[in-house]
């Protein structure tokens, strides 16, 4: 008689498992959700310039052969500097020169103690956005003090800025996220966006349907609308998941493009996973709303400083 064992069996079949997992990454289990195809995205983007945007552009910018891009921008541009003649204004501001945009968009960037990937950061998305052919501006939102690190207020922050400047559409971006595809515009639509739906790790797949975290758009109307985001998260997760019970709350969908279009790369290796939230904990998040968030926004302004690649907003919480 054959004797089996069991440890021996467990074993080869774990190493297969890993094999497998590396020869055919996107093949792994995956939150199905529903996404704007490419044949609708065109449809789905909100048009508005900012009211002070002026362009000598005679013809306006056309977008089918942007969202119809199949190609990747490589990673190591992080490593590189920006070409000469990139012609962005002081404060990070670009539009394109050769057609007039029919979008105006601010990335906001909480940001503290990540100096080397802030600029590789800085060198990417530039690069990457002009191939977009959009009128953008980038915010980095520093918080100076000693105090635990609170993501949501920095971006707060930022969105008052941004919406002050006139700025239609927010992008609420992670410093250590970088999108791949040139067909993941940055723009608004009628709907919050969740951009970074397909991670790089855990390799591409989203952990459950109502992520809502790393990058993100909504219209400032809409911003201002669910009041912005809580500004009682120090140093701990869950602002994400507060800011999508405010979406909710508010009947607005949350939308997401296709998943070979939303893939980013993540730049640190400290990812942690969410943590799905409870009904108590949304119910929580609708009922503070109304007095948590944009209107009870207190911080100390250090400095703003113009810098070539960026504005610079240096605040004490």
């Amino acid at each position: 008689m054959f004797h089996i064992n069991k440890k021996k069996i467990l074993l080869y079949c774990g190493i297969i498992g890993i094999i497998l997992l590396f020869l055919y990454p996107n093949n792994i289990s995956k939150e199905k959700y529903d996404y704007i195809t490419k044949e609708n995205i065109l449809y789905s983007l909100h048009e508005k310039l900012t009211e002070n945007f002026t362009s000598n552009a005679i013809t306006a910018c056309d977008y089918y052969d942007i969202v119809n891009d199949d190609t990747s921008l490589s990673i190591s541009l992080v490593d590189g500097d920006l070409e000469e003649g990139h012609k962005i204004k002081e404060g990070g501001e670009y539009a394109p020169s050769e057609c007039k945009p029919k979008f105006s968009t601010a990335i906001i960037v909480p940001y503290r103690d990540r100096a080397e990937q802030l600029r590789g950061f800085l060198v990417y998305m530039h690069s990457f956005l002009h191939r977009q052919y959009i009128h953008y501006r980038i915010y980095v939102v520093e918080q100076v003090d000693t105090h635990p690190f609170n993501r949501a207020k920095l971006l707060n922050i930022g969105a008052i800025a941004a919406i002050k400047a006139g700025y239609p559409c927010l992008i609420l971006h992670d410093v250590d996220l970088l999108p791949e595809k040139t067909a993941n515009i940055y723009t608004c639509l009628t709907s919050p966006r969740h951009m970074s739906s397909n991670i790089n790790r855990p390799r591409f797949a989203l952990p459950y349907s109502n992520v809502f975290g790393g990058v993100i758009s909504i219209l400032s109307k809409q911003y201002k609308a669910i009041n912005g985001m809580s500004n009682t998260y120090y140093g701990i997760t869950g602002d994400n998941e507060d800011l999508l019970a405010r979406v909710q709350a508010t009947d607005l969908k949350l939308c997401r493009f296709d998943p070979s279009i939303s893939q980013y790369h993540m730049t640190t290796n400290d990812f942690i996973s969410e943590i799905k939230p409870g009904k108590k904990d949304e119910e929580y998040s609708k009922q503070r709303m109304s007095k948590d968030g944009l209107n009870s926004l207190e911080f100390t302004e250090v400095a703003t400083v113009l810098h070539p690649l960026f504005t610079h907003i240096m605040v004490d919480l």
